[in-house]
């Protein structure tokens, strides 16, 4: 999906990763971070964000929690992270991106809550129930603090995706804020949702799902109780082309994630601020029946999109001309990601790029980092895996 976006807006870096796998650098089975142009990415969205009076948190899980990811991200001017989850908090807070917000869109297991409140301090923390609330409350009283809480709020023919589902109920939001405000340790600081915004296939543009007028309604609620100075959290498909219709709809808070890197929905289909800087690189393992097999194990083709024709770029040397791409079979869902299928008589060890809109923290897939693509002098920060752990490669994961 992504693939011609690359080839024409980031050439350089394609070429650089092609290249970096032939020295044998890059393992196959990985995605490859463009950290300069992460770093100019996240300038630009903070610039836009502080335009329209926005707080921006930075998701990192699409790739893999990279502490090269956190770190260029906080040059661009980015300094907290939205953590998914927990391995997700606790890889953000060891490369240095502190926590801006917890708890959404996974909440925070029992037995965890003290090593959040204590150790990873997050600025603010989701809560769904009036339990997990209590659990964050006690938590932070502990750790001798006062916990922001947010709380997630729905309300019938708001759009969650299946798995997602939790909530308070919207329309008791101010006896809702009157509980939370009640608790030992906590406070209560605002509502969220997700998706707040979501692409609509038929338009091709970023539409509100019902859940944003659902906030709306809810901080005026808030307001008319004489609440102010509420957070209005509105994740979801977040480039920083949107940042006027949510600052405009009520939001204070964006979390940016694929708009970091330059691959929401949105980037397919309209030249945006963001350049791409991620790709998914691999190698040809055998051929058989006519067709070149590529190591798969981060082979995520994104259901936010309808079924395409996915192509890859494969050689022995570096290009960004899609000549040199070819049509991929990839296994579907229910097998296991071993290999894709190629149509191409190439050669074991040959290179393979891929497009994706990748979730690289729910795949097999490596993580690495290269900087000084822009200056003409690549070089690797580091490999890691979805946990944003370093690795020796080849080899074991380091100590």
């Amino acid at each position: 999906m992504f693939l011609e976006l690359l080839t024409r807006r980031n050439p350089r870096f394609v070429e650089a990763a092609m290249a970096l796998h032939q020295q044998g650098r890059i393992p196959a089975n990985a995605y490859v971070l463009d950290l300069d142009t992460v770093e100019r990415n996240a300038r630009a969205f903070k610039v836009e964000a502080d335009r329209h009076g926005l707080a921006a948190f930075a998701m990192t899980k699409q790739v893999g929690r990279h502490s090269g990811f956190c770190q260029a991200v906080m040059r661009g001017g980015i300094n907290r992270a939205v953590a998914v989850d927990m391995p997700c908090a606790v890889a953000c807070n060891r490369a240095g991106l502190k926590i801006g917000h917890l708890g959404h869109l996974v909440q925070v297991p029992r037995h965890e809550a003290d090593f959040a409140a204590a150790k990873l301090m997050p600025d603010y923390w989701t809560v769904f129930s009036d339990t997990k609330a209590r659990e964050a409350a006690n938590a932070a009283a502990k750790a001798g603090r006062e916990q922001a809480l947010m709380a997630r709020i729905q309300t019938p023919g708001d759009t969650f995706y299946r798995g997602h589902e939790g909530g308070f109920d919207a329309e008791d939001i101010v006896t809702v804020a009157d509980r939370l405000d009640a608790l030992e340790g906590a406070r209560f600081a605002g509502i969220t949702t997700f998706p707040a915004l979501l692409f609509d296939q038929e338009t091709r543009k970023v539409r509100p799902t019902p859940n944003l007028a659902t906030l709306s309604r809810a901080a005026e609620a808030l307001a008319a109780a004489g609440r102010s100075g509420i957070e209005v959290n509105a994740p979801g498909t977040t480039s920083s082309a949107v940042l006027s219709a949510l600052a405009e709809a009520g939001a204070t808070q964006v979390e940016p994630g694929n708009g970091l890197h330059g691959t929401t929905p949105l980037h397919a289909v309209e030249d945006l601020p963001e350049d791409p800087a991620v790709l998914y690189l691999t190698e040809v393992s055998h051929n058989h029946g006519g067709k070149a097999y590529c190591f798969g194990g981060g082979l995520y083709i994104d259901p936010v999109f309808p079924e395409y024709q996915v192509r890859a770029l494969v050689g022995k040397t570096a290009t960004a001309d899609l000549h040199a791409s070819r049509d991929v079979e990839i296994p579907d869902y229910s097998a296991i990601d071993y290999y894709a299928m190629i149509n191409a008589d190439s050669s074991p060890g040959d290179t393979v790029v891929f497009g994706f809109r990748g979730q690289a923290f729910v795949t097999r897939a490596l993580v690495v980092g290269i900087r000084g693509i822009t200056g003409g002098s690549p070089e690797i920060t580091g490999i890691e895996n979805g946990f944003g752990d370093p690795v020796d490669w080849p080899g074991t994961h380091s100590q």
